[in-house]
């Protein structure tokens, strides 16, 4: 498209534009991608109980951020009607979680903004009446200064660098069983689950993640998943309510997000 803006007023307006544009598109509803595997001869049901552990040695089981991370764990699998045993003999299967933000990244996107021009204004010329001090009334030609309107003349793709942080959440469930030659116990199931955006507050997206994870614990994704969620929505708020109120009960049915 041919722009009918000289390149410095172009520069101006897809500056102002674009601000407003990126400004304006913030939403509550977020991109979860989550990929799950499950063992085919383990049923559901085989494996209720769990103890629940910090897949990362740099962050132990008293650390304020993880304990923050198990409790929406915890919440998730309530909702599939799994509950914590009291003690370690007596789960059926250690369920492991890891969590954190992936090295940031560059990325450019292309985003669509409108291209407005200033069209009309000018000046024209008038009759007006005037009378002069002796009361004669004459004609008289006067300019008068039309301001110019913004009128649209069409849309533009801009190139816009950006900086990508990649969430995730990852929880792993195990036999319940003793390592033997040194290998860890038979993996049940697992899932997988990023968020990907500008952002880099890894603690507002634990919740959203956890979330997602609820209708794919014990189950096999078949291939990666693309979720959309809101952030206030009824399925991360039954996440947080449980985190809250210390873990929901085994019985409690997770809402739809």
């Amino acid at each position: 498209m041919t722009s009918l803006v000289s390149p410095r007023l172009w520069a101006v307006i897809s500056a102002v534009l674009l601000g407003g544009l990126v400004v304006g598109c913030s939403t509550s509803t977020y991109k979860v991608k989550v990929d799950s595997i499950t063992k085919p001869e383990v049923a559901a049901t085989d494996t209720q109980s769990y103890r629940i552990k910090s897949k990362n040695p740099a962050m132990g089981d008293e650390n304020l951020r993880y304990k923050e991370a198990a409790d929406y764990v915890k919440t998730a699998l309530s909702g599939k009607g799994m509950y914590e045993a009291t003690s370690d003999d007596k789960a059926d299967m250690i369920v492991e979680i890891d969590f954190g933000m992936e090295a940031p990244r560059s990325k450019l996107e292309r985003v669509s903004v409108p291209v407005y021009a200033q069209v009309g204004g000018g000046v024209r010329y008038e009759q007006v009446p005037v009378t002069d001090a002796k009361g004669v009334t004459t004609m008289r030609t006067v300019a008068v200064y039309d301001p110019p309107r913004n009128e649209l003349v069409g849309y533009d793709n801009v190139p816009k660098q950006v900086t990508i942080y990649e969430k995730y959440l990852r929880i792993t469930a195990r036999e319940n069983k003793v390592a033997s030659e040194g290998r860890p116990p038979a993996e049940l199931w697992s899932i997988h689950a990023t968020a990907e955006d500008e952002s880099k507050d890894l603690r507002k997206y634990l919740p959203i993640m956890a979330s997602a994870t609820i209708d794919y614990i014990g189950h096999d994704s078949t291939n990666q998943k693309e979720i959309k969620i809101k952030a206030d929505g009824p399925g991360v708020e039954f996440v947080r309510k449980g985190m809250a109120e210390g873990g929901a009960p085994a019985s409690a049915v997770p809402p739809k997000s």
